[in-house]
């Protein structure tokens, strides 16, 4: 691992200076795809996923996360690897990034690779490397694992294709939320050069989709999709218009995902916003919440801002927010709604909806079912009944309801129609007691 190279730095010297380089590409996701080695290489795909996380069956999964070069022609406001800033620069070989991969597979700590580059001499130039790379990887190593690739925006169409029939999943980063925002901050990008790319990988996914219904062995154009990637709290827009972008990216381009990057301020730039808080982490939460809704929830933007109420409520998830300011849609009764609407209530998610559904096939389901069920209680109480009854007496108002929710791990007591109650732990099966004479605290 130590050979030297023309440049004069060893292959873990350039090795340290591209991964640290590429901390800042969002990558956690899963693979989407599924392939399994066919005997004629190494490695294989399995739709858990790739990424540094954990998968949803529990395994911790991982990936070479790298970027060809660190050099750049371009000049971004908010890149640690423009051309203007002092900084250490390398450039892999495909060779090289060949090498790596197939010795960290080997050694079995990684199962995939995730690459991008700076835009080295122009975008087709270096398109071409990461198509020669991935193209060695796949026909001459035989690496037969995931494979997360950038399409460089403004390169050559054709060698965007031909690295789709070698990638998994392929991303164009979108960058910034507007065009305006992209302009004053990344002079020599467009968001036309960046939307031309996603809808050339969308178009050939769905001709290579069209191919395999008559050509069972057609090869198939980026199988796992595509992805792109915005950065949040570098420009003044609203959590209202980046949610809106990212639902239109969803319809109009068939995106797996759309990441939120926190803002990280890397370079001194008047341009750049002052962080005295530090990045704006809550905020990328609660806009990959949202971005959850979005897209298995049945949810759209428009019923979680607007312009007259921009931003989300950095106190509350939005779903939560949400169920508060539409109390008139509750309480729900669990035994009879539709899974749609058990979709809306907090403390449900997709899983224990669909289980829900299942179990009232077969008799009427009380709390300790939904318990059973994955149903968080402790938010969910306060928007259902179970044959029409509450968990326990709760006044349906807003400022009521949000105390308590934000207030939860205290267990403070409450007062209804004149009687104190307390609520109590719905995780100690011990003290969790229906009888509501044991509810009532002596005041």
């Amino acid at each position: 691992m130590a050979l030297q190279i023309g440049t004069g730095l060893s292959l873990m010297e350039k090795l340290n200076i591209l991964s640290d380089a590429a901390k800042y590409d969002v990558a956690c996701t899963s693979s989407g795809s599924s392939r399994r080695g066919d005997g004629t290489g190494i490695g294989n795909t399995v739709s858990a996923g790739i990424c540094h996380s954990f998968a949803s069956d529990g395994r911790c999964i991982s990936l070479l996360k790298i970027l060809l070069s660190n050099e750049c022609v371009f000049d971004c406001r908010y890149c640690v690897n423009r051309c203007s800033n002092d900084t250490a620069r390398a450039t892999f070989t495909p060779e090289e990034v060949c090498s790596l991969t197939i010795e960290f597979y080997r050694r079995n700590y990684i199962e995939g690779l995730f690459l991008s580059s700076g835009i080295v001499k122009n975008p087709t130039y270096t398109m071409g490397l990461l198509y020669q790379t991935l193209f060695l990887l796949r026909r001459k190593h035989r690496f037969q694992g995931y494979i997360h690739v950038k399409a460089i925006p403004g390169a050559d169409p054709e060698l965007i294709r031909l690295t789709g029939f070698l990638a998994d999943r392929m991303s164009v980063n979108l960058e910034l939320p507007t065009a305006e925002g992209l302009s004053r901050l990344a002079p020599n990008k467009h968001r036309r050069t960046i939307l031309t790319p996603m809808r050339q990988i969308q178009n050939g996914i769905l001709s290579s989709r069209q191919e395999l219904t008559v050509y069972r062995h057609a090869p198939e154009f980026v199988p796992a999709g595509q992805s792109t990637q915005m950065i949040i709290g570098a420009t003044p827009e609203h959590d209202y218009e980046i949610l809106t972008v990212a639902e239109s990216l969803y319809r109009k381009f068939d995106l797996k995902r759309v990441f939120y990057s926190a803002f990280v301020r890397v370079n001194e730039d008047r341009e750049l916003p002052a962080l005295p808080g530090g990045p704006p982490l809550l905020r990328e939460h609660r806009l990959y919440q949202a971005d959850w809704l979005l897209r298995f929830y049945g949810f759209e933007a428009q019923e979680l801002l607007s312009r007259e109420r921009p931003d989300f409520n950095i106190f509350l998830d939005p779903k939560a927010d949400w169920a508060l300011r539409h109390l008139e849609r509750f309480p729900v009764e669990i035994n009879r709604a539709s899974y749609e609407t058990l979709l809306r209530v907090p403390g449900i998610g997709v899983k224990s909806a669909r289980r829900i559904v299942q179990a009232r096939r077969s008799g009427s389901l009380d709390y300790g079912h939904l318990k059973k069920l994955g149903v968080v209680l402790k938010r969910a109480l306060y928007f259902i009944t179970c044959c029409g009854r509450q968990m326990y007496p709760v006044r349906l108002e807003e400022d009521f309801i949000t105390r308590q929710l934000l207030d939860c791990r205290e267990r403070l007591p409450f007062e209804v129609d004149g009687v104190t109650y307390r609520q109590l732990s719905l995780f100690d099966d011990k003290r969790f007691v229906m009888d509501q004479q044991q509810m009532v605290v002596q005041a």
